[in-house]
């Protein structure tokens, strides 16, 4: 110890001695309520917090993982799916457009094909989404849309495989 802590030390000591039974037993006690409090606050209520939390972040892994899964299984099966040619192609793309009636046109230009939709249900597009990325093995590379009275209003650009344009 250097000088200045045995003076310290010994000061406290000094301090200590000169109080009296009950003092002492009540500084004691105030020392030992203040090491509880740190105890909780530095170690104890972080863990708690912790454990509390674990149940819904558990169940949040849980559902991203099963998400994961489901996407992982639809792509081992589009990659397992054979290559069709580009008239098959085009053909499943205007035979699901034709499933959807006035309500949708389709225009090709080149290797994209551009679908104008006006008042179809979420659930018409998604039917239709799924089609065409099985069917014609094309892909949605932009999506315009309006949330309407009737439906849904806008446009989707599809890209079409390298040889169905």
């Amino acid at each position: 110890m250097n000088a200045i802590t045995q003076v310290a030390t010994t000061a406290l000591r000094q301090r200590w001695a000169s109080l009296t039974p009950r003092e002492q037993q009540g500084l004691s006690w105030a020392t030992l309520a203040l090491a509880v409090l740190l105890l909780w606050f530095a170690a104890l209520q972080p863990a708690w917090r912790t454990w509390q939390q674990v149940p819904t972040q558990r169940q949040a892994l849980e559902t991203q993982a099963l998400h994961m899964q489901r996407l992982a299984s639809d792509a081992r099966e589009l990659k397992g799916q054979s290559p069709v040619s580009a008239e098959q192609s085009l053909q499943a793309l205007k035979a699901a457009t034709d499933r959807l009636g006035a309500k949708a046109k389709l225009s090709l230009l080149g290797e994209r094909a551009t679908l104008t939709v006006t008042g179809i249900t979420p659930e018409q597009l998604q039917a239709w989404l799924s089609e065409v990325r099985s069917g014609a093995r094309a892909r949605p590379v932009d999506l315009q849309l309006r949330r309407n009275a009737n439906g849904l209003d806008g446009m989707v650009v599809l890209s079409l495989p390298a040889s169905a344009g």
